[in-house]
């Protein structure tokens, strides 16, 4: 008989997936990135402290290296619509928004969640060692703000959790989680690309 049992309620996943043809996506990606930041020398600003953030990629003009790669990755956006129980049939899943950051050494992404969306999504194109880790906190506020002193960690106290990441790596999540960027500190760029999931 069992006399206690802890339940751990309400995960919060991200999903981790490798591109099978990461290597020749990467090759075209970084030409069409280094391309339009050629173009836009100035960016956006946004998350990013240093770095360069792109406008929104145009992804709806078919044979172009953005609408291969939005094509290449509708599958894994399945199949987190899947894990998750989400209804698929019938629905209108759309990539709302896709844009691309360059980091080079020192630049870092602040804390922020991504508002109007149910997913949001990081794929690592460039991605040397020691080029920043991925990084979580914890949504819950009142957790993250009054706790008791940590003695010893695990997953129940933890408020920020990092993520390895290399060439090839697909992350998804929700948009509602906090999360950014740590400092890149490779000597080389870090390009990312970000999208947003919705339903029309």
């Amino acid at each position: 008989m069992i006399d206690n049992v802890i339940y751990k309620l309400f995960p919060e996943p991200v999903f981790k997936y490798k591109l099978k043809n990461y290597k020749e996506l990467n090759e075209e990606l970084s030409q069409y990135i280094y391309k339009l930041r050629d173009e836009d020398k100035e960016g956006l600003k946004k998350s990013n402290k240093g770095g360069w953030h792109s406008k929104p990629f145009k992804l709806g003009i078919e044979g172009t290296i953005q609408h291969k790669f939005t094509t290449e990755i509708q599958k894994n956006i399945i199949d987190v619509f899947k894990n998750y129980g989400w209804k698929t049939k019938n629905t209108a899943i759309t990539i709302q928004e896709m844009w691309s950051i360059i980091n080079k050494n020192d630049d870092f992404n602040v804390l922020h969640t991504h508002p109007n969306s149910y997913l949001s999504s990081a794929y690592y194109v460039k991605a040397p060692e020691n080029c920043g880790k991925f990084e979580i906190e914890c949504p819950n506020i009142a957790k993250a703000n009054s706790f008791p002193a940590i003695e010893k960690p695990n997953d129940l106290n933890v408020r920020i959790i990092s993520i390895d990441i290399s060439e090839g790596d697909l992350l998804i999540f929700p948009s509602y989680l906090p999360h950014k960027v740590a400092k890149n500190e490779s000597g080389q760029d870090r390009i990312v690309i970000s999208f947003n999931v919705g339903i029309k």
